[in-house]
């Protein structure tokens, strides 16, 4: 049995809604005993899915880690934009939404593949003169943000339904899906806004088999520390 103490390594873990990525480090310190936790790729309290969190040693390839692609599948919204572009934030406008040919909603997707600039929301946590933007949108403050460039590598439209478009995206660093739907939306003329979001993979790392929040709170430390990836194991995974 692994012991709890000098733990290094990842910890995959399926992160549950309404929590933070901070939440989830909070609890893997209290559960493994264990003050250096950090985690790679902030998930919003909407999302669900994959959060890599790293331990002791591990928190020195945590940039290694969180510089890699990423896999969503959502939900986007048509015909309402909000705040903070995803359901998390106020409606803001509404518009009617048209009955799109699948070819269209297809079409208005692919504007947004391969290389392309994303300007981030306002409610995220990029500083402008060391202020985090969604402290100044709280104030109803609006400033100009430098656009980004990002890379999809790959989508899939899942399911389309009245007013709801199901999806998946393959993704670079940086990435903010919330806009992601929030263009889409615009490119449609009807608006939208992101309604779900699940993270299913991480480079190399899936989503199948992650600890849950469940789980991690139940313990005990000794078979959390169990479900630990080794560094060693982290490399061979990568391929590295």
């Amino acid at each position: 049995m692994k012991s709890t103490t000098g733990i290094d390594g990842v910890l995959l873990v399926d992160k549950a809604p309404e929590m933070t990525s901070h939440d989830v480090v909070a609890i893997t310190r209290r559960a493994l005993d264990t003050k250096k936790v950090g985690h790679c790729g902030t998930l919003d309290p909407l999302a669900t899915g994959l959060l890599i969190i790293t331990i002791g040693r591990g928190t020195k390839i945590q940039d290694l880690l969180m510089s890699e692609d990423k896999e969503y599948t959502g939900t986007l919204r048509l015909g309402e934009i909000t705040s903070s572009q995803d359901s998390d934030g106020e409606i803001t406008e509404t518009r009617p939404v048209p009955e799109f040919t699948r070819e269209q909603i297809e079409a208005a997707f692919s504007k947004f593949h391969g290389d392309f600039y994303q300007t981030p929301p306002m409610v995220s946590a990029i500083k402008k003169e060391g202020v985090p933007l969604y402290k100044l949108a709280r104030q109803g403050k609006t400033v100009e943000r430098e656009p980004r460039f990002v890379h999809v590598y790959a989508h899939e439209i899942l399911d389309i339904k009245p007013h709801e478009i199901d999806f998946r995206v393959v993704c670079s660093k940086g990435f903010y899906v919330r806009t992601y739907a929030h263009d889409i939306g615009l490119e449609l003329g009807c608006g939208a806004h992101l309604k779900t979001l699940r993270r299913t993979k991480s480079g190399k790392f899936p989503v199948e088999g992650a600890i849950t929040i469940k789980e991690l709170k139940a313990g005990p430390a000794s078979v959390i520390a169990e479900r630990v990836l080794s560094l060693p194991t982290v490399s061979r995974m990568r391929g590295a």
